[in-house]
């Protein structure tokens, strides 16, 4: 309880009715909770407040939710779970692209919604560095820390959002294995997930533009055509 006690979560939905519940649900699991209404408003109490987790409705007056997740993944890795009320694939696809580590599509249940939230502080806060064996991965110049939640090469550090860390840990920590992209689901996104498996295409994508010299060309995640994807060291 002490570790939840620390935790911020800026829940960013302009229905009053919504916003109330997720709150109050996040509150009775003692989290810390600031709501904003619009985009203008998140991305001030972003700045102010510094959460450990961000929920956010797509659709927001002002300044949008795709909008607000593109300026907050410009700034850091803080984990963000899109609500969206359209339940159109481009919306999550989109979400997913700009940074988006979940989403969830309205009406969702409430239960549900901190249920994810406490999947995703998992994996970002301490107990996601202590549990598994090993903390530190190593391939030539391309370096992986558990512990810290870095990945460093030639260049400097890459920026990863939270899920991109993830699915990179875990298919580093397997090298030359191939996982199929329910597997990766199942390994990965730590919960009974509702998505399809484009979630993993989206994220092995967004991995490629960030840690591949030449993405087309992958040297390190590798597509085995037919079965899925895997980590060639």
């Amino acid at each position: 309880m002490s570790d939840i006690l620390k935790k911020r979560i800026l829940v960013v939905e302009d229905e009053p009715m919504v916003a109330e519940v997720v709150e109050r649900y996040l509150r009775r699991d003692a989290y810390e909770v600031v709501v904003a209404r619009d985009g203008s408003a998140a991305l001030q109490a972003f700045e102010r407040q510094a959460p450990d987790l961000i929920v956010l409705d797509v659709m927001l007056p002002g300044i949008d939710g795709l909008e607000v997740c593109r300026r907050v993944r410009a700034r850091g890795g803080t984990p963000v779970i899109m609500l969206t009320a359209r339940g159109e694939e481009i919306d999550r696809l989109i979400g997913l692209e700009l940074g988006a580590d979940d989403y969830l599509a309205k009406p969702f249940s409430p239960r549900e919604l901190v249920a994810r939230v406490k999947a995703v502080l998992r994996r970002t806060g301490a107990g996601a560095a202590q549990d598994g064996a090993g903390d530190s991965l190593r391939f030539g110049d391309l370096s992986i820390s558990r512990s810290k939640r870095t990945v460093e090469d030639q260049r400097g550090a890459i920026n990863l959002t939270a899920r991109e860390f993830d699915l990179l840990f875990y298919l580093a920590s397997h090298p030359g294995q191939v996982f199929s992209r329910e597997r990766l689901m199942d390994a990965v996104w730590d919960y009974d997930f509702a998505g399809d498996p484009s979630t993993v295409t989206v994220h092995v994508r967004r991995l490629r533009a960030k840690l591949e010299a030449d993405p087309s060309r992958p040297r390190y995640l590798k597509t085995v055509w037919g079965a899925g994807y895997k980590f060639e060291p």
